[in-house]
């Protein structure tokens, strides 16, 4: 079903609040130690048993430059033979996982992230590359959705042809603002000609999708200053748009602390940037997909959503919810069955770990029945924007009302504010609480009274 939007200050302003994102259910707050290799490793078998498809996770966290607002994780460094030994401790991680794991399994997605990818060398990206192969079942053709991350400062026409030609059909590009001050505040200097070349040079080479991600919320940005940040990207018309919510923690990431917080915009500000971007680009033909994220009519994920099949995993919004996402490298998550598992964050521990021939895999938490009950309809909600009871009661052999009966004031609250139907059959999410999704899910996580707000972003 296609979403549509209604902009309702009042509404939002009640329900504005931190919370997750649920990329996953139970969030990876709840991640703990008791989870190490042998479940990973044990997920693994069942998968092979199930003989199930699998998506792959890269993570390559080095970055030349660090970008002040950053959360990701990331190793800055000028260096670049650093990246020898993490490339080598990678692919002894495509060794101990891959041995576990079936050639049938086909790999439909691959998703190279960081940091910046493209801080490998091209020789560095072929060599990648025909470890993947060599280890997993990746496609011989263009039907697998393979993407990668790309910072327009660190790639050009060769880069992308390079990409290309090993396989990559989707990439996505960081750009966050075009305003100079903007950019100055954030030391992430980035002129929109870059970003234009390789767009035009990602069309001329036939890769299917094309995203940028937008930033509202950053030092110095003003409602007038992003609109025209908006209006300058939908130049480019990429297929789908992210406009992410800056959530500024200092007390959790150190480059945060580089920024003025008397330069952020305030609430009321960026309440209006998002307000514009929204009518901006429905205005533009986009739909909206959900949190942050629009995508053309045409879009795999706008179909997806049209066709009621769009899942949701720790890549976010995707037609691939059905695989088992296996995370490689530093920090990587991994889904695999009811097995949730993360890699250390801390890259010598890495690649130590590595290099003596042990997984780095570091937490997780492993999901019970209630977990999936409740990931099942946070999922409903977050992709479809709606709950057909019956049907949950039918897969999950329970009584909904009664089973939910803590979140049942609250969502009476919501169908009394006009954010939602409510009704003996099912729960219909209606134009005005659609921004207001993540709200909506909270009410089902059963985690999140226990859960420290300052650890996510704000809903708006």
């Amino acid at each position: 079903m296609t979403a549509a939007l209604v902009w309702d200050a009042d509404l939002i302003a009640r329900y504005d609040r931190a919370g997750p994102r649920y990329t996953s259910y139970p969030t990876a707050v709840q991640f703990h130690d008791g989870i190490g290799p042998f479940d990973l490793l044990g997920a693994l078998r069942l998968s092979r048993q199930a003989g199930r498809p699998l998506s792959l996770y890269l993570h390559v966290p080095f970055c030349a430059n660090i970008c002040y607002y950053c959360a990701c994780n990331k190793v800055i460094t000028k260096d670049r033979s650093r990246s020898a030994a993490y490339l080598e401790a990678l692919r002894q991680e495509m060794v101990l996982t891959s041995r576990h794991l079936d050639g049938g399994q086909r790999v439909e997605q691959l998703h190279l992230g960081g940091g910046t990818p493209t801080f490998l060398n091209p020789m560095q990206l072929r060599e990648l590359m025909a470890d993947l192969r060599r280890h997993f079942t990746l496609a011989d053709d263009d039907r697998g959705d393979y993407s990668i991350e790309i910072d327009p400062r660190e790639a050009d026409w060769s880069t992308m042809g390079l990409l290309r030609e090993l396989g990559f059909n989707r990439v996505s590009f960081g750009v966050q603002d075009l305003d100079l001050q903007v950019q100055l505040a954030i030391n992430r200097l980035q002129p929109f000609d870059d970003t234009r070349t390789l767009v035009e040079a990602a069309r001329a080479l036939d890769y299917r999708s094309i995203n940028l991600d937008l930033i509202y919320g950053l030092p110095r940005q003003t409602p007038a200053s992003f609109a025209h940040t908006v209006e300058r990207v939908l130049e480019l018309q990429p297929h789908r748009l992210s406009v992410f919510n800056y959530a500024h923690l200092p007390q959790r990431f150190a480059p945060q602390r580089r920024i003025e917080a008397s330069e952020l915009p305030d609430p009321a500000a960026k309440l209006e940037m998002l307000q514009r971007t929204v009518e901006q680009l429905l205005g533009a033909g986009y739909r909206y997909i959900g949190m942050d994220h629009f995508a053309l009519p045409d879009d795999d994920l706008a179909i997806a959503q049209e066709e009621g099949t769009l899942q949701r995993n720790f890549q976010g919004y995707t037609t691939h919810g059905h695989c088992d996402l296996l995370g490689l490298g530093v920090s990587a998550i991994s889904q695999i069955g009811e097995v949730l598992c993360q890699n250390t964050p801390d890259l010598a521990r890495y690649q130590e770990r590595l290099g003596q021939g042990e997984l780095a895999v570091a937490r997780g938490l492993r999901r019970s029945r209630d977990d999936r009950i409740r990931g099942a309809v946070i999922a409903q909600l977050i992709c479809h924007f709606q709950l057909d009871f019956a049907a949950i009661e039918r897969s999950c052999e329970l009584d909904f009302r009664h089973y939910f009966a803590d979140a049942w004031p609250q969502l009476e609250a919501m169908a009394a504010d006009g954010l939602i139907r409510l009704d003996a059959r099912g729960l219909q999410v209606l134009a005005p609480g659609r921004l207001l999704i993540r709200a909506l899910c909270m009410l089902f996580d059963r985690y999140l009274p226990g859960d420290d707000n300052q650890r996510f972003s704000r809903v708006i």
